[in-house]
């Protein structure tokens, strides 16, 4: 037996070693004897992005929901997270399952529950359908055929990616968009937002917008190591204000400048927020990952909104959202929601509230960035993912939790945070922060200064320092 567990954002494994059709229908068990045990209306959300076998994983999960006597509402063909939980939402599903490992790299598939209030479901109850989970599946698969399921009404086949462009249609002036005369362009990684952002703004320029589930070779997870193709397009184009990216399942961002320089996810969420209140008018609470700059807080309290910092993992975020007027809740890796959609991370929702902002203000990114920075000041992140040995990650996680550093190098620890990791903090508002990642098997060096280059001296004397243990 495999034991099944659930991460920061879901279950994930490698395809065809754990993430298996057996231990797939194990999960879906689990999930609809929760159901049933907790009175959940007996409907469900699936669907699958553009990884490989993702078909053969829905439509498994959507043959052990019916045998349980769950009524299924099945998007055939890839669809992005942010579908999923939209639609989820929608037609009034108790629960939302999407198939996919995100950012992972292409051997990985994975599998994410969805509340029915259209973001991740709650730890707590993630850990409850965890805790019955059963050694071995039970339901003949093989004797099952999805398209009776079908005829008998079973399972119905609904159109997500239609159902999310009407929403985005709804809720954006597109056309000042188009007007604009803006040049943008879009990265899809070969994810599952590929179809999306052409069909809205067709006059983009595209890349990696093709099916390929092997990702040519590379994890979808939007950040400039991973974009470099991209970086250059802009860079050589000349004519492209702003470049959007979004990962494997589309629910992170990824952004460029005209210069093919890469914007953080830090500078996004202080884009938004400085949009959202200054230009619509808009005031709430904000939520952030502890993992993003403390640089929020220095605007929420320019604009006098409360502010907040949890444990990374968007559901914690989420479970906040779905009880409180939230203005935005973000996190570093790019998964960001903001008011007036689903409690959701969603990359292709907020870049289009980016593009808007530049298309009805006039203004480049850079000169929005600059009004960011005569609020916050002027600032540079960089994060480090160290790939160790695991007894090498282990002393160096035991040693910060019996005290960990006063110096790294030349940069004197001031104060030390810990919510989940851990943030050192230096002088002139420098700080790095150090976390073993819930999803892969490495360990996270964070970093800001005020300037890309100070943010690389601190991540490298940090290395030293810590490779040491």
């Amino acid at each position: 037996m495999t034991k099944i567990k659930f991460g920061t954002d879901g279950w994930r494994a490698i395809i065809a070693k754990d993430f298996t059709v057996e231990n797939v229908a194990r999960v879906t068990i689990a999930t609809a004897e929760w159901i049933m045990s907790n009175n959940k209306t007996k409907k469900v959300v699936v669907g699958h992005d553009c990884r490989f076998a993702g078909e053969l994983f829905a439509d498994t999960v959507a043959k052990v929901f019916a045998a349980k006597g769950i009524h299924v509402l099945l998007a055939k063909g890839f669809v992005s997270t942010p579908m999923v939980s939209l639609g989820t939402k929608k037609y009034g599903a108790s629960i939302g399952v999407i198939l996919t490992a995100s950012h992972n790299p292409p051997a990985y598939n994975g599998y994410k529950l969805k509340s029915e209030f259209g973001g991740p479901l709650s730890p707590v109850k993630v850990q409850e359908i965890e805790d019955i989970i059963p050694e071995k599946n039970s339901i003949d698969l093989e004797s099952v055929s999805l398209e009776e399921l079908i005829q008998q009404g079973k399972v119905e086949i609904i159109p997500l990616e239609d159902d999310y462009i009407q929403h985005v249609e709804k809720n954006f002036d597109l056309p000042a968009i188009r007007k604009s005369k803006l040049r943008f362009a879009y990265d899809a990684m070969y994810g599952a937002g590929q179809r999306v952002v052409p069909r809205i703004l067709p006059e983009t320029m595209l890349l990696h917008c093709i099916h390929n589930p092997s990702f040519k070779g590379q994890a979808p997870e939007p950040i400039h190591k991973n974009l470099i193709e991209f970086s250059e397009l802009i860079k050589n184009s000349g004519n492209i204000e702003c470049g959007l990216a979004t990962d494997g399942d589309a629910d992170r961002i990824g952004l460029y400048n005209s210069r093919g320089e890469f914007i953080d996810s830090h500078h996004i969420i202080l884009l938004l927020i400085h949009y959202l209140v200054k230009y619509k008018g808009i005031k709430a609470k904000v939520v952030t990952a502890f993992s993003t700059t403390p640089r929020v807080k220095i605007m929420c309290d320019h604009y006098g909104l409360d502010s907040e910092v949890v444990k990374i993992g968007f559901k914690y975020i989420a479970d906040i959202m779905v009880d409180q007027d939230i203005l935005l809740g973000g996190e570093e890796s790019g998964g960001i929601a903001i008011t007036g959609h689903i409690p959701e991370r969603d990359g292709i929702w907020m870049g289009l509230v980016i593009w808007e902002f530049m298309a009805k203000s006039g203004k480049t990114l850079d000169e929005l960035i600059d009004e960011v920075y005569a609020i916050t000041g002027k600032f540079a992140f960089e994060r480090n993912d160290l790939h160790l040995k695991e007894d090498l990650k282990q002393r160096i996680v035991a040693k910060i939790q019996s005290g960990g550093w006063e110096k790294f190098g030349p940069y004197t620890v001031r104060n030390v945070e810990s919510i989940d990791g851990t943030k050192y903090y230096f002088d002139n508002n420098e700080w790095v922060m150090i976390r073993p990642s819930g999803t892969e098997p490495v360990l996270r060096v964070y970093a800001e200064s005020s300037d890309q280059a100070g943010a690389f001296r601190i991540l490298e004397e940090v290395k030293k320092v810590i490779l040491a243990c």
